[in-house]
């Protein structure tokens, strides 16, 4: 059962970390056989949350709205990568996320989180957990932490040191519960329409 997932990921700042991690994730999901998208805030574009794409006229929402929300609908989980910003998540990845809510709806959602310190993005990782069940997605329990993420790839980017052993051997378990979950809510939107 081939899977398509949207990787997203937030942050603007200057010198931004975690898009290795986010680059290397789109890639070890294409390895397993799948397809996967990288969604960067920053390349979107999307202004400060003023109308939600909900909120526009049928067709007549930004092209860069139009277009997300068109990937979003067809996309069969979300996989989410979050630095830890003040225990939470990356301003940009929120925004860009609020911009849409039926998009979102019945389709597993997984988050991978980082920090530059040894905590690994946890503590935006719990918050960030209750937001997107909220905005109506089917959160899995397994969680992919990054600590130091400065060091945990080279500079092609690929996993080095401690961190980046951790993140290769943890990758397969994530990945299994999130085609597992992928799989189980296909087969159930193809037995029954979601009620909303």
């Amino acid at each position: 059962m081939s899977r398509h997932i949207l990787v997203f990921y937030g942050s603007y700042r200057r010198d931004r970390q975690g898009i290795k991690l986010a680059h290397w994730l789109v890639e070890a999901i294409k390895a397993r056989g799948d397809s996967a998208e990288l969604i960067d805030a920053k390349a979107v574009g999307l202004p400060m949350l003023d109308r939600m794409y909900k909120e526009y006229p049928r067709g007549e929402a930004p092209p860069a709205m139009e277009e997300l929300a068109a990937k979003i609908r067809a996309a069969d989980g979300f996989l989410f990568v979050t630095g830890e910003y003040n225990w939470g998540p990356q301003p940009g990845l929120k925004n860009l996320t609020d911009h849409f809510l039926e998009e979102w709806f019945w389709r597993p959602a997984a988050i991978a989180c980082y920090s530059a310190g040894p905590w690994s993005g946890v503590r935006a990782m719990m918050g960030w957990r209750d937001i997107l069940g909220e905005m109506g997605m089917a959160v899995i329990s397994s969680i992919l932490p990054v600590g130091r993420i400065g060091g945990a790839f080279d500079a092609d980017g690929k996993p080095t040191g401690d961190d980046g052993a951790r993140l290769e051997k943890s990758f397969p378990r994530f990945a299994d519960d999130l085609d597992w979950w992928i799989d189980a809510a296909k087969v159930q939107r193809a037995a029954k329409a979601p009620p909303y």
